[in-house]
């Protein structure tokens, strides 16, 4: 950039030389309190104390029924996902098997398991709703021994 040395360093074709002139586009600051979600620690009034949180019992009974539907589902899902290669690999008279014309049963498991994909994870949405009620419930409870918000 140009600048004039008889402005002792000053920039000659900055348009906006002053922070907060009416040349600016966005103004640096703002009229209230920051939103929650730019609050660093420090400034977090409202701080939740996770430690009790997470000893409580309807956490670790959220936690349990998050992972009894999880580690069932996602077993089943890959047990499901490999059991086309396998099938090919090690029964490939079964998979070529022609159901339909020239559609064989390996078609027709690879097909399923995009139907299976979508099951599971309806399933899923379906426990999710129970899981965020339940986790609603355990913030209610932490809010109340707190005194409210």
């Amino acid at each position: 950039m140009l600048r004039d040395d008889s402005q002792h360093g000053e920039r000659i074709d900055d348009p906006t030389p002053v922070v907060g002139a009416e040349t600016d586009i966005s103004l640096l600051g703002r009229e209230g309190a920051k939103p929650m979600h730019e609050r660093t620690a420090d400034e977090d009034t409202d701080t939740i104390n996770w430690n009790r949180i997470a000893a409580s019992s309807g956490f670790k009974e959220l936690i349990k029924t998050k992972l009894r539907f999880i580690i069932p589902a996602t077993i089943f899902f890959i047990i499901y996902f490999f059991a086309l290669p396998l099938l090919v690999g090690y029964a490939p008279e079964l998979m070529n098997r022609k159901v339909l014309g020239s559609v064989n049963v390996a078609y027709l498991f690879a097909l399923s398991q995009f139907f299976m994909a979508w099951i599971i994870a309806l399933l899923y949405v379906r426990a999710a709703s129970r899981h965020d009620r339940m986790a609603r419930e355990v913030i209610d409870e932490s809010t109340e021994t707190r005194g409210g918000v």
